[in-house]
């Protein structure tokens, strides 16, 4: 940690029951901004999934009080220094799910109950290389092409809640094959894996601790990593390979190597997409023309652009696009 990383980002979760999770959410937020962290609590009778931001004062006093309760006491925290909040609020939410599969009842599977084999960031690394072996990003499209392990398969999902789905549809690609799986902190493997062997797929196993614990691994030190790890925090994303860093993120607009995440402007809209920051202003944050020219385009408001500013713009957008075609 340097001299200006005064603070630290936690990132953790924990399956385990929790008798009135309204309640607890209620007390838990109290006692959060008491310490003064900041960051997004979720809460429900499957247990908690947080990631929280403070100083190392703060956050330290937060993880030896969880770890008192014996509920949370073997709970591991995943721990970023960092050079001040990452989260611009303190909010603790009551939910049906700590992270949401949106299963029918008569499907859902508790963690608690069955899960895949957890494998270590080492074991996870030479199984990778093993023949007749898959790797199956859990986390969503943009989440993907920021950066993953390689070759890993990417599912066309927006949301996690649509993964099923997507496997079902595409059953036949892990068919008879040993299934790595892994996400951000571990939480979606260890409550999607048990699910997956209900569905037929038996030889499974998951990244323990997910990808953040992969790159800090002393042994593997994020080695067949890609690119960077999104974060859902206002870092957006971190580092994850210790030896080479091999950018896999493609800009929106041209496609050129870029890790820069943007949201597009027209708030109906708002896709993330990968845009470098010249072509923010070129484009107008719009991801697409009928975004640019929405009426509700923040870029537009907070530049206070002119409708002739817009028009050349424009023009010279649909330009470029004629050269290339003509090309």
């Amino acid at each position: 940690m340097t001299a200006d990383q005064t603070y630290q980002v936690l990132l953790y979760y924990k399956f385990t029951p929790i008798d009135d999770p309204v309640t607890f959410s209620e007390e838990h937020l109290a006692f959060c901004q008491e310490l003064g962290l900041k960051g997004r609590i979720l809460v429900a009778d499957e247990g908690l999934n947080g990631t929280v931001s403070g100083t190392v004062e703060q956050t330290e006093q937060y993880m030896e009080a969880m770890h008192q309760d014996p509920r949370f006491a073997d709970m591991t925290f995943k721990i970023d220094a960092h050079d001040g909040h990452a989260f611009k609020k303190m909010h603790v939410r009551h939910r049906q799910e700590i992270v949401s599969m949106k299963m029918n009842e008569d499907e859902d599977i508790s963690p608690l109950e069955e899960t895949a084999e957890f494998l270590s960031p080492k074991e996870f690394y030479d199984a990778m290389q093993e023949e007749e072996t898959v790797i199956l990003d859990a986390r969503n499209d943009y989440e993907y092409d920021l950066g993953h392990f390689r070759g890993a398969i990417r599912p066309d999902i927006n949301a996690f809640r649509e993964l099923p789905d997507w496997i079902r549809n595409n059953k036949e690609q892990l068919k008879d094959k040993k299934v790595l799986t892994y996400c951000t902190g571990g939480i979606r493997c260890e409550k999607f894996t048990g699910w997956l062997m209900e569905e037929g797929i038996q030889n499974v196993g998951q990244l323990d601790g997910g990808i953040v614990s992969y790159g800090k691994d002393p042994e593997v030190q994020g080695d067949l990593w890609d690119g960077r790890c999104y974060v859902f925090d206002e870092r957006i994303s971190v580092p994850i390979n210790q030896n080479e860093h091999v950018v896999v993120g493609r800009d929106h607009f041209d496609g050129q190597p870029c890790e820069r995440y943007v949201n597009c402007a027209n708030p109906p809209c708002n896709k993330q997409i990968i845009c470098s920051e010249e072509n923010e202003h070129k484009y107008m944050r719009g991801c697409t023309h009928e975004c640019r020219i929405s009426q509700e385009n923040l870029y537009v408001r907070e530049h206070h652009l002119s409708q002739d500013e817009i028009s050349r713009r424009l023009a010279v957008i649909e330009e470029e696009k004629q050269t290339k075609q003509e090309a």
